[in-house]
């Protein structure tokens, strides 16, 4: 019995590190994942490792520091930073959430293209239209909704573990590309950014820290930590799951792209691999259906994206600026934004342009990283925000000396390669200098502000001590997630966010 209940328990804090898992397998991923195979064979599957062993951390926080404080990130941030850095913080949020909301735009429009063989702007103009559809159909129930997409992209999965049975990729090499570090070749570095980019986005710390107070959590240590522990398993199972999904989009594209005996069509397609000429990988398990499948699931990669990109909007918005949208308007917003750069490369540079602007914004997104994960892990060590529920010396050591590593690499490649293209490009010098006039500068804020962030001391109070109720059995009730009488029940939980953008999730 005792067995059973802990069972229920867990079963209702599922939800929102599935949610939150559907920005690990987008259009973004996808993307950088065939083209990471498709270069640099199973060099890269380090990275991906190292990046989901990070995101796991950073989402744990996440869940944590929002289940602690009964705040999300977003609103923390707005309490602790001056009215400048605060304006600053959240429009680097917005356009995040913008950055990675192009992914999805041009993987609709590459699904759209080739379902319907219409030229890829104009599924870019048709994703403004299909996403008011997507939210149309939430009034029927966005659970429901999800459940619908969940499997659509579980398909896609399906696929590609179904392929890996086929070509067989080389488990040494598999194995050795997951634990030995290596960057070989030319844009190496640049390509392993963007799949930092694409597997630990700003907006979903922001998102995760919001989705959690949206159950009903007992205000006792015992309730903080059990409710910490259920999320803890639900998001390492979901990252888990998207984490091997990540794996076979590397694997199939490694082993297809570096066979011995491909045709010149295959090794000319792996050379030019984009969303849009994708479904040749899985050929070999589909045959002639492999087009439309594959197009169906990356249609849905990319609503399922949405999804969670429309409500990381909202909590950044409503917890910097104490502001709410209608949904609609909101997300028609941010994807009217989005749509406007995918539109113009897509038209001037066709599907390869689109391809390369999923990189590019994938790479920004690695850039904007620092300006979330700072402040949460500085919020998740502080006793004023966490209280007695501040994570441990072990985790937060961990999770510095990543953040360190990951910003200290974009830095690195950033300067690197900003130097290199002065070098070689072909402007005049005196276009050189005017160019390293303005953008060495630019790198000097993006530097300070990264320290400021770093060494700024916390000086907002946020935490509220439990309730301590006068009778001391109840209180050993409540301590111990024990009934207590129908005088205190009220007083035993923490009140659930029902302001939170009207997320329809169970309670």
């Amino acid at each position: 019995m005792f067995q059973e209940s802990r069972w229920k328990n867990f079963l209702s804090y599922v939800g929102p590190g599935f949610l939150v898992s559907t920005a690990y397998i987008d259009p973004g991923s996808m993307e950088n994942d065939l083209q990471a195979g498709a270069s640099y064979t199973f060099e890269q599957l380090w990275v991906i490792l190292i990046g989901f062993i990070f995101a796991l951390i950073i989402q744990m926080l996440a869940a944590n520091l929002g289940i602690s404080t009964g705040k999300h990130l977003s609103e923390l941030c707005k309490a602790e930073y001056p009215k400048f850095v605060k304006y600053c913080l959240w429009l680097l949020a917005e356009f995040a959430v913008i950055c990675a909301d192009i992914p999805e735009v041009i993987g609709t429009a590459f699904a759209l293209n080739i379902l319907l063989h219409i030229p890829v702007w104009t599924g870019v103009l048709i994703t403004g239209l299909n996403t008011l559809l997507l939210l149309g159909l939430q009034r029927y129930g966005v659970r429901k909704l999800e459940l619908v997409i969940s499997i659509m992209i579980l398909v896609i999965a399906a696929c590609f573990f179904g392929e890996m049975g086929y070509v067989k990729p080389p488990a040494g090499a598999v194995i050795k590309g997951l634990f030995v570090p290596k960057l070989s070749g030319q844009g190496a570095v640049g390509n392993a950014i963007a799949l930092l980019g694409t597997l630990i986005v700003p907006h979903n710390l922001f998102l995760h820290s919001a989705l959690v107070l949206c159950r009903k959590v007992p205000g006792s240590v015992r309730g903080v930590n059990d409710a910490c522990r259920y999320y803890l398993i639900e998001s390492g199972f979901a990252l888990v799951v998207a984490f091997l999904i990540n794996i076979a989009f590397v694997s199939v594209s490694g082993t297809v792209c570096s066979a011995n005996n491909i045709s010149d069509e295959t090794t000319n397609q792996c050379n030019n691999l984009t969303l849009g000429s994708a479904p040749f990988l899985l050929k070999n398990v589909l045959g002639g259906s492999s087009s439309t499948i594959y197009a169906i699931a990356l249609l849905a990669s990319g609503q399922s994206s949405t999804i969670t990109g429309t409500y990381a909007g909202q909590f950044i918005m409503q917890g910097f600026l104490d502001l709410k949208m209608k949904k609609w308007i909101r997300n028609l917003m941010t994807r009217c934004i989005a749509i406007a750069p995918s539109l113009i490369v897509s038209i001037i540079g066709g599907s390869k342009g689109a391809a390369q602007l999923i990189i590019i914004s994938s790479i920004v997104l690695s850039f904007e990283l620092p300006f979330a994960v700072i402040p949460l892990l500085k919020f998740s060590g502080s006793t004023s925000k966490m209280g007695p529920h501040k994570n441990s010396i072990y985790i937060m050591v961990i999770s510095w000396i990543l953040g360190v590593a990951f910003t200290g690499f974009n830095v690195y490649y950033l300067i690197t390669a900003f130097v290199g293209w002065l070098i070689h490009n072909k402007l005049p010098k005196i276009a050189n200098v005017f160019v390293g006039i303005i953008v060495f500068p630019l790198m000097l804020v993006y530097v300070l502000a990264i320290l400021y962030l770093t060494f700024r001391k916390d000086t907002a109070v946020t935490f509220i001590e439990p309730i301590m109720l006068d009778h001391p059995v109840v209180q050993n009730n409540m301590e111990h997630g024990l009934s207590n009488s129908c005088e205190v029940v009220e007083a035993d939980r923490i009140p659930y966010r029902e302001d939170l953008a009207d997320i329809q999730l169970p309670e």
